[in-house]
């Protein structure tokens, strides 16, 4: 069954296609026509493209630019894999999202000789942190808490396909 406001619509609809047509296009055609009468406007010729001389380049014993030569592959290398580097299958932990110098410790808690560090995110936010959770961009992994700071060593990339571990530390905030 169709609503009021549908069965009003049709009527409406139905008026208005019928005032689309039948209207006197006489005009319409006699404009086309003049207009198709016009002689045509000149089109600017193109702009001439000038001439670029080729260049052969001649090495004359000098060392081909497009090679690398042997002192500049050694250079570039990259060094032997160190056998450090991040577990991209591993889960990333709600602390890891944040920049190292935005987390700040606020304090330990200890609880059945487990020892919890606290750390509190820039929107303010207390976490409870133990070693071997990840915390910070860099793939830190906490390898020890104390009273005055949270250590961790982080996986960080020592150029293309390369990276180290690095210590770093968060200090109990004041």
């Amino acid at each position: 069954m169709m609503s009021f406001g549908a069965r009003a619509a049709v009527p409406l609809m139905i008026a208005l296609i019928a005032g689309c047509g039948g209207a006197d296009k006489d005009e319409l055609t006699a404009y086309i026509e003049k207009v198709k009468q016009r002689p045509p406007e000149p089109i600017e010729p193109l702009p001439e493209i000038p001439q670029v001389d080729t260049y052969i380049y001649e090495p004359d014993n000098r060392r081909d630019p497009f090679v690398m030569d042997n002192r500049t592959a050694r250079a570039v290398m990259p060094p032997p894999n160190s056998g450090i580097a991040p577990d991209p299958l591993r889960r990333k932990e709600e602390l890891e999202q944040f920049s190292l110098d935005s987390l700040r410790m606020v304090g330990t808690l200890e609880q059945n000789e487990t020892r919890w560090g606290l750390v509190v995110t820039p929107d303010g936010i207390l976490h409870r942190v133990q070693v071997g959770n990840y915390l910070g961009q860099n793939n830190g992994q906490i390898t020890g808490i104390g009273p005055e700071a949270i250590r961790l060593t982080e996986i960080i990339s020592d150029g293309p396909g390369s990276w180290r571990e690095r210590e770093s530390l968060i200090a109990l905030s004041q």
